[in-house]
């Protein structure tokens, strides 16, 4: 995404309106944040973005196709979606936003988190096997990027935890212990 041209934009839109960067900027972020983005000097988080379009009644759409990936906003739009809809297969299969991958890391790993959590609450030693699997991956991933939470590894951490318990009772009745 190219920063001088949604910088643009989004100044634009501020004049058209008749507002200071003050008035934009409320409690959500700095003024000098403000000025960087509109003179391109910095890229704004998607939620930054978010709260800019709002504020400035621009479409999300109008930033995304501003730069040479247009793609890049609307992919993590695209994904939040996914995710906020509880298509979290779809978020887990989806391709990181180049320009926002720390953003979509922390769905991955959330999506991929929700999904460890359901399927360890199955009895079948396949879903719980794979909740393993899912719940090592939200924990890699959480520890990654500027969003990185340690909630999501204890969390993870758990469903392992239990479902190593089920799939421990499940081999042992195999052996006829």
């Amino acid at each position: 995404m190219n920063t001088q041209n949604i910088g643009k934009i989004i100044k634009e839109a501020r004049l058209a309106k008749k507002m200071t960067q003050n008035e934009v900027v409320g409690d959500f972020i700095t003024r000098n944040m403000l000025s960087q983005i509109e003179s391109g000097a910095a890229m704004p988080s998607m939620k930054t973005l978010e709260y800019l379009c709002g504020v400035l009644d621009i479409q999300l759409e109008t930033l995304s196709a501003c730069g040479e990936n247009s793609s890049t906003a609307s992919g993590y739009a695209r994904i939040r979606q996914q995710y906020l809809a509880g298509d979290y297969q779809a978020v887990i299969e989806s391709d990181i936003a180049e320009d926002y991958s720390d953003e979509c890391t922390a769905l991955k790993a959330l999506a991929y988190l929700e999904l460890a959590d359901k399927l360890s609450q199955s009895e079948n030693i396949a879903d719980n096997q794979k909740a393993v699997e899912y719940a090592k991956t939200a924990a890699e991933l959480s520890e990654k990027g500027i969003f990185a939470n340690k909630s999501v590894a204890g969390r993870a951490d758990e469903i392992v935890k239990s479902s190593a318990v089920k799939l421990s009772r499940y081999y042992t009745s195999l052996i006829g212990l």
